[in-house]
């Protein structure tokens, strides 16, 4: 059967992740792992003071505890809830500044993007003309309505007509809701549609449990290249549509 449609992951497939830290250090601002944890301690002190150290070790608990659950229930807490969690095991109540800290914690990514991997835009246009687009992305700490916004800032959002985000569907990669989602939108079959990613656990083994085809993407981040079954590996955008036909 051909290949009729394509996913994408999001992270380390259409955008170089935390390459956006290079442009924060070039404009002297903290990390974005450092100003979250300034943030949430700004709202807290402004209300009644509390010691730094304190709110940035019980921010590093609750990441440990996101990432548990994020890598072994496949399920991403939004920054909200996560922030909500810091709160209660400081025993304190909502900061006044509440809603401002969660939209700035939000759009963080968005305001100073991480850079879209080369060739990407020329491949999605060129790749758009014959095949139905989706995005398939976990949403870590960037809800999916900002992540929308980053896409559109790299005018690649047009490309796509399903998206599936974890904190919207309420599961992540390798959950199979998260592909049954863009399958449904997209109208086609798994036998159909080829998923682009980074992850062998999360794209490549969530994707090939569906009857999905899989192409680890090593362009940014090669990591599982020497153990993953992947229908194929691609090191660049260039090769991309090759890869793709030879399937």
């Amino acid at each position: 059967m051909s290949i009729r449609g394509i996913t994408f992951d999001l992270w380390d497939t259409l955008v170089h992740d935390d390459s956006d830290e290079h442009h924060r250090a070039a404009k002297g601002l903290r990390s974005k792992r450092d100003e979250r944890r300034h943030l949430l301690w700004e709202a807290l002190n402004a209300d009644a003071p509390i010691d730094q150290h304190t709110v940035t070790v019980a921010y590093d608990a609750v990441d440990a505890a996101f990432n548990k659950v994020w890598k072994e229930h496949h399920i991403t807490w939004p920054i909200a809830e996560r922030l909500d969690i810091i709160i209660k095991g400081l025993d304190r109540p909502r900061p006044k500044e509440w809603d401002s800290l969660v939209h700035t914690t939000s759009i963080m990514e968005v305001e100073m993007p991480p850079d879209i991997i080369e060739n990407c835009l020329e491949t999605l246009q060129s790749l758009s003309q014959t095949h139905t687009l989706a995005i398939v992305s976990d949403a870590i700490v960037t809800p999916g309505s900002e992540l929308r916004n980053l896409l559109k800032n790299h005018q690649i959002a047009e490309y796509f007509s399903a998206f599936a985000f974890s904190d919207e569907i309420g599961h992540s990669k390798p959950h199979p809701d998260m592909f049954t989602k863009v399958l449904r939108e997209m109208n086609l079959s798994p036998e159909e549609v080829v998923h682009i990613g980074d992850r062998d656990h999360n794209d490549i083994k969530g994707a090939q449990a569906m009857g999905m085809k899989a192409i680890l993407f090593t362009a940014t981040r090669d990591v599982d290249a020497a153990t993953t079954s992947a229908d194929a590996i691609c090191s660049s955008y260039t090769e991309l549509s090759e890869t793709i036909q030879r399937l």
